[in-house]
């Protein structure tokens, strides 16, 4: 089964209603928040809102950056939302990369090594909170001692937890520990420590997906960077092919666009579950109107009529 996630940003009150009622309606499972402090909308408040006016879709952080969260904070935002959504959380974390958030928060940012172990620790820490465990940890970069979560008790018994990477230490770790692997097809952070280089070439993704299933059977889910239904792909891909040094006919392949025909998308979405069982995607805004009239094609499933 093929699901669709939307990750969006609240513009307004009544906006952030109607985009989670939409989604909600078109058959999106699952509704996701980014998490950057101080340049987007606190994650776990805006999905909580989002919780009071939907009844059925998943509502979850796309991901949540470790090296700036404490596990016991995270574990009780995401008990919370999971009580008042009535049981519909998921967690989202990722290593984190933006500088200028542990600027912020007066720490200094760990080389890559440091992130996706502190990434690991937050992860495994928060896991065993919200399961209820008493939880000590004593690592370089993460210390805790018997801590507990008495309450807020989540409503599931099992939190489901995705971890977003393109790392290879963190994507093998997430393919045994992890329910849902997002693949970023993010590679070395950018000096203005915001862009990335792209992993996007096949055989970077191939062995990307032998990482995770070596570690366990994950779901896998691309995080999907363009949407454009056209029956001009060149016209769309041409620029971005030439600065990436790939031509279109590769840039098609990627499981983090999907440009085309509506027939050319289903038959993508159709690739990618064969060649690398992906089976989910995370997809922005503008996926809304664009695809939401295709999800029943593209999942197999009727869309809401609430």
């Amino acid at each position: 089964m093929v699901e669709f996630a939307l990750q969006v940003q609240p513009l307004d009150a009544r906006e952030w209603v109607e985009t989670a009622q939409r989604a909600e309606a078109a058959g999106f499972t699952t509704l996701l928040a980014a998490d950057h402090p101080g340049s987007c909308a606190a994650p776990f408040v805006a999905l909580a809102a989002a919780a009071a006016v939907t009844s059925t879709i998943k509502l979850g952080s796309y991901v949540v950056n470790a090296g700036v969260r404490e596990p016991m904070l995270l574990a009780a935002d995401v008990a919370t939302l999971d009580v008042v959504s009535g049981g519909r959380a998921l967690l989202g974390l990722g290593a984190g990369h933006t500088p200028a958030e542990w600027d912020a928060v007066g720490r200094v940012r760990p080389g890559v090594r440091g992130r996706v172990e502190r990434c690991i620790a937050v992860a495994d820490a928060t896991v065993r909170l919200l399961g209820g465990e008493t939880v000590t940890v004593a690592q370089p970069g993460l210390t805790m001692l018997d801590a507990r979560l008495e309450a807020p008790r989540p409503v599931q018994e099992r939190i489901p937890l995705l971890i977003g990477t393109a790392n290879s230490r963190l994507l093998g770790w997430a393919g045994q520990h992890a329910d849902v692997v997002g693949l970023t097809g993010f590679g070395r952070t950018k000096s203005d420590g915001h862009q990335h280089e792209a992993r996007w070439r096949l055989a970077e993704i191939d062995a990307q997906v032998a990482l995770v299933r070596a570690g366990g059977d994950a779901a896998l889910e691309a995080l999907v960077q363009i949407v454009e239904i056209t029956d001009d792909v060149d016209a769309v891909l041409g620029e971005q092919a030439e600065r990436m040094g790939m031509s279109v006919s590769e840039l098609r392949e990627v499981p983090f666009l999907l440009v085309g025909t509506e027939d050319e998308i289903a038959a993508a979405v159709r690739r990618n579950e064969e060649r690398w069982g992906i089976t989910r995607y995370a997809v922005r805004r503008n996926a809304l109107d664009l695809l939401g009239p295709l999800l029943p094609r593209l999942t197999g499933h009727s869309a809401s009529n609430s």
